[in-house]
């Protein structure tokens, strides 16, 4: 079994909530076309599953998610935004779904989470049809960068990777999707990357009151004291500290993606 290192609490999904196609899948959107099948795994509360759904239109959207947690919210916002996707719990090492099932497989923010990504890519791509793809994207969290420097910030993003670590997963996956895709055999591939930047005074008190959550009440804080890696009061610390960097009227953070294309 992997461990989400997230988990689902309010902190976290608020983040989530914010992803489109448009600002976490922009590499695959030149290749979405109406009719085509979608499958989306690690789907979420559904905003990235109901954007691509609107684009592909009359076809077939399925998102998957290892939790039922958020998949009620996802289901709300079909049916508020008029798009038909289906929701349900799925492993992405056993997809419920036949070979050849799906033009598009897309994956935002998964393999960094599981144990065994190249098992997962391996059937990704057995679900996908033919001259379809499968896309993936992940940050890496070490290309992560901010300012002001911040020793809080600092404790946050070695604490955060060696937590994930823990749990057999891989913060800096976005450097290594290329490598995990030919591990698996796939090597018809484009590769490629974009950040997401924080810097408005809007966006630093969105970002940085979603990580304070975090810190302090999320599964990310329960495993890291749980695992002995941090004690109650180095994550109020740590809270502190992202409270600080929004509050700081040149608060910059840029945070990398790597993101890849396959073409089965």
């Amino acid at each position: 079994m992997d461990t989400y290192t997230h988990g689902h609490a309010d902190s976290v999904l608020q983040s989530h909530r914010w992803r489109t196609a448009e600002n976490s899948a922009g590499y695959l959107l030149p290749f979405l076309r109406p009719g085509l099948g979608v499958l989306d795994v690690g789907c979420g509360p559904g905003t990235i599953t109901v954007d691509l759904a609107g684009r592909v239109a009359p076809g077939r959207v399925r998102g998957l998610d290892v939790s039922p947690a958020p998949l009620d919210e996802a289901l709300a916002l079909a049916d508020r935004e008029g798009v038909s996707v289906e929701f349900a719990v799925g492993d992405v090492y056993a997809l419920a779904a036949d070979d050849d099932s799906f033009d598009v497989v897309h994956a935002h923010q998964v393999l960094q989470h599981l144990t065994d990504p190249v098992a997962a890519l391996r059937e990704m791509a057995r679900v996908c049809r033919p001259g379809g793809v499968v896309a993936v994207r992940d940050v890496d969290y070490a290309a992560t960068t901010w300012f002001p420097a911040d020793p809080g910030l600092e404790h946050w993003l070695d604490l955060y990777s060696r937590v994930a670590r823990r749990n057999d997963a891989e913060p800096d996956a976005g450097r290594r999707l290329l490598s995990w895709a030919h591990a698996a055999g796939l090597h018809d591939t484009v590769a490629s990357a974009t950040a997401w930047c924080y810097a408005s005074a809007a966006e630093r008190a969105w970002w940085g009151k979603s990580w304070a959550g975090r810190a302090t009440e999320s599964a990310f804080a329960e495993q890291a004291v749980a695992y002995g890696l941090a004690t109650t009061a180095e994550l109020d610390d740590i809270a502190a500290a992202w409270l600080r960097w929004a509050g700081a009227d040149d608060g910059w953070l840029g945070m990398l993606h790597g993101e890849l294309l396959i073409r089965v």
